[in-house]
């Protein structure tokens, strides 16, 4: 499959069933199956590595990289391995839905893609190839304020699949509003309102590579005469919520909610949904891993909004223990990088089914059937000598 190609990879006998390796002959005069005949099996490490040889150190780290000493880049893969899966069993599952609904939305899977800056660098398709790869895994995706293609050019891309806008404080109050109308009339589904950036921070790793935007990347959304900073614009507060409702005429998801008293007040001041997240780790540091502050901000909306969640999610197993702790959907934001670099826009679907595919394993052996009804006791805290990890 060339790069680029609009195909997704068809889940492999890998996943389970007689023609699993181990429930399988092979004939004596059979030669063993080469590389490019074994099924494919999704390595982010590897994929990561992949990316950064067709990428410069600047711009690889530029995306990879986090804030001040990183602990929360860190550790955010680990929380999420705090938790230990509790199976079922005799539960007669045959087969996994991965379906679900975001905001009345149907999706294909409860894992959608994070809002991302300037995926040009990444690869010439840019935002197009993300919307490309995420509509052929049916998963949603979020475009970013900082996009390097037009909000309504992307909307334009596989317009029948669902798309959410996210917006920054980083311009003039008129034209962060004009961003928020123009999402509205371009059919997006909701507006992504990012809570946790009321100043840039600290990369160091940006700092050393002394990194810059190159000069001939396309800032589509940004003013065209480039006037306005997000230094004229008064800081948000939850008043925001409901005005920026009102101009868009969307859902409002207030992402960026790491406490239980946050997320009521955004509930109170009108968000269709919160979207627990600490940006990757590249705002404050350390803050609380995403994998252990969700409990809380579910517990305080109880079941008033739906919740997703971002920050490190690696695996199936990952997507499944969100679930469990109360998410009704997941996003990922390097995965889906490194996949866009090193594929275009089959590179993402790759990672956005294979994701899927795992989850649909690890939930056929946990007896689940459904990822709209995942039990809170699926998953407990795992246990050390010293009592459980937190």
């Amino acid at each position: 499959m060339a790069p680029g190609d609009d195909v997704p990879p068809a889940p492999g006998p890998w996943l389970g069933g007689a023609g699993a390796p181990g429930q399988r002959r092979r004939r004596p005069e059979a030669p063993a199956a080469g590389p490019e005949d074994r099924p494919d099996v999704l390595d982010l490490v590897a994929l990561e590595a992949q990316a950064r040889a067709v990428l410069s150190p600047a711009v690889a780290d530029y995306y990879a990289g986090g804030a001040e000493s990183e602990t929360t880049l860190r550790e955010a893969p680990g929380a999420w391995r705090a938790w230990r899966l509790r199976p079922r069993v005799l539960r007669g599952v045959a087969a996994v839905d991965l379906g679900t609904s975001l905001l009345g939305t149907e999706v294909g899977m409860p894992i959608g893609v994070a809002p991302w800056a300037y995926q040009a660098m990444a690869h010439p398709d840019g935002e197009r190839g993300t919307a490309r790869g995420a509509a052929a895994a049916a998963a949603l995706m979020t475009v970013s304020t900082s996009a390097s293609t037009g909000l309504d050019d992307v909307a334009a891309t596989r317009p029948q699949a669902p798309k959410w806008f996210q917006l920054y404080r980083l311009h003039s109050p008129a034209h962060t509003a004009d961003l928020a109308r123009r999402a509205g009339q371009a059919g997006y589904k909701a507006l992504v309102l990012t809570a946790d950036l009321p100043v840039m921070g600290r990369r160091l790793r940006d700092l050393a590579h002394d990194f810059a935007l190159p000069a001939d990347l396309p800032l589509a959304n940004h003013p065209p005469d480039r006037s306005g900073t997000a230094a004229d614009s008064p800081v948000w507060t939850f008043d925001d919520i409901g005005r920026f409702a009102e101009l868009s005429g969307l859902p409002v998801v207030v992402k960026g909610v790491l406490r239980g008293d946050d997320a009521a007040r955004c509930v109170e001041a009108g968000a269709a949904a919160v979207w627990v997240s600490a940006h990757g780790g590249r705002q404050a540091d350390p803050v609380i891993a995403s994998a252990h502050a969700l409990p809380e901000v579910v517990a305080a909306v109880a079941d008033d909004v739906e919740v997703y969640a971002d920050g490190g999610i690696r695996s199936g197993s990952d997507v499944l223990t969100a679930l469990a702790l109360g998410a009704t959907a997941v996003f990922v934001g390097r995965p889906a990088v490194w996949g866009l670099a090193t594929g275009g826009s089959s590179g993402v679907s790759r990672v956005l089914t294979g994701l899927g595919a795992e989850l649909a394993h690890t939930m056929a052996l946990c007896g689940l059937p459904d990822v709209r009804s995942v039990p809170r006791d699926t998953v407990t805290r795992a246990w050390t000598p010293m009592g459980p990890v937190t």
